[in-house]
This record gives structure tokens, C-alpha cells and sequence, in this order.
């Protein structure tokens, strides 16, 4: 009867003894549960970081790939606007050239009328005065036509006494003169014009070709002469003695 309760002293003991160790087992487990909770955050925040970063350089690269793309459409855009301006400039250049010259060949086609009426003006020599009427006439016509010249900027070329300029003059007769040097164009034969600095029509001249050779052969010839008849006079002067 007494063994009993001294069994149930130990089977409480080792009872005890065993939830003690349970205890402790479970503190070490719960123990070691925060240290591998640490460990994993510490490689969750790494990735974290890790991708952070990647996602940052890939960010930086495709910033820069999209700064590259609009620099270069940026240059395109300016490249193209600018031939388009230089393609609008020609066109008007253009436009502007066909349209001087198209009344250039207009107003050309006139001016044979206009040397027709100053033909007309020099030859005529009204008397009647039905004839003078008739004169007046035509001369009101003519100066009609002279003021539409002027205002399109036709201008007739003062021509004798310049230089002769084949960018101006048409050369059709050449011939000595003692007045005027070589190449000064000495008579007109027909009137040039030019437009806003562009010639209209040459003008058709005679050009003096300077002093003749048949002027310096005579002069050469009297200088002959003088010197024949003093030595004539010498040979003379030499017999009578």
C-alpha cells in the first residue's frame, strides 16, 4: 500500500520532467523561428534591392534610348523644314524668273514699234497743217508708248562715246577715226534698252578702230619728203660751191 503513492511521485515527476523539456524544445524552436524570419527579410529586402536596381538602369537605358530617338527625329524635323524652305525659296525664284521673262519677250516685241515711230519722227517734216495735225498725232501715240515702256522700267542705253562692252553692244562695223581712241563706240545704229539691269535688246554700234594706217602712212610719207628735199638742198648748197 505504500509503493503507491511513491509511484505516482515519480510518474509526476517524469511527467513534469517531460513537459519540461517539451517547454524548453519549444523555446528553442520558437526561439530559432525569428532568427530564420531575419534571415529571410534580409534576403527579401536584397531581392528587393536587386530589382530595384535593375528596373532603375533599365529605366536609365531606356531614357536615354527615347533621348536618342528625339534628338534624331528632332534633326530629321529640322532637316526637313528647312528643305522645304529652300524648296518654296526656289519656287518663287522661279516663278518670278518665268515671269520677267515672259514680259521681256513681250516688251521686246514692241520696240521694233517704238524705232518705227522714231524713224517716222526724223524723216517727216510736216509743212500743211493738215500734215503738222497728223504729226501731233502720232506723236501723242508715241509718247504714250514711251511712258509704258518707263513704267515697266525699260530704259534706253546711252551708247557713243562708252567703251564697247559685248555684254551690252553688238559690234557691226568697225573703222578707223582720229577723234576717238580703239574700241569707243562712235555711232548707233540701233537703239539698245535694258529692264532693271537686265539687258532688253544689245544695241547695235560702230566701233572706231583708233588712228588709220592710212593717216600714219601720209604722215610718214610728208617726214619722207622734208627729209628728200633737204638733202636735195644740201647737195645743191655742195655744187655751187
Amino acid at each position: 500500500m505504500t509503493e503507491k503513492p511513491t509511484d505516482n511521485v515519480n510518474d509526476n515527476f517524469k511527467s513534469d520532467s517531460e513537459n519540461d523539456d517539451k517547454n524548453n524544445h519549444n523555446e528553442e524552436i520558437i526561439s530559432e523561428i525569428p532568427k530564420n524570419t531575419d534571415i529571410h527579410n534580409d534576403v527579401s529586402q536584397e531581392s528587393l534591392e536587386a530589382d530595384s536596381v535593375d528596373i532603375s538602369s533599365n529605366t536609365e537605358a531606356r531614357l536615354e534610348q527615347l533621348e536618342k530617338e528625339y534628338e534624331n527625329l528632332k534633326s530629321q524635323n529640322m532637316r526637313l523644314a528647312a528643305d522645304f524652305d529652300n524648296f518654296r525659296k526656289r519656287q518663287s525664284r522661279d516663278q518670278d524668273d518665268l515671269k520677267t521673262q515672259l514680259i521681256c519677250k513681250a516688251l521686246t516685241s514692241i520696240l521694233p514699234i517704238v524705232d518705227n515711230f522714231e524713224r517716222a519722227r526724223q524723216q517727216l517734216k510736216p509743212e500743211s497743217e493738215e500734215a503738222q495735225s497728223l504729226h501731233r498725232s502720232y506723236q501723242g501715240l508715241y509718247k504714250q508708248l514711251v511712258d509704258v515702256l518707263k513704267q515697266q522700267g525699260v530704259a534706253p542705253m546711252r551708247v557713243v562715246g562708252q567703251p564697247f562692252d559685248p555684254n551690252l553692244h553688238e559690234a557691226v562695223l568697225r573703222e578707223p577715226s582720229q577723234d576717238q581712241n580703239e574700241d569707243i563706240i562712235i555711232e548707233e545704229l540701233q537703239r539698245g534698252y535694258h529692264m532693271d539691269g537686265k539687258v532688253l535688246r544689245h544695241a547695235l554700234v560702230k566701233v572706231s578702230m583708233g588712228p588709220g594706217k592710212t593717216t600714219n602712212s601720209q604722215d610718214q610719207l610728208e617726214k619722207d619728203i622734208v627729209v628728200e628735199d633737204s638733202n636735195s638742198d644740201e647737195k645743191l648748197s655742195d655744187e655751187e660751191e
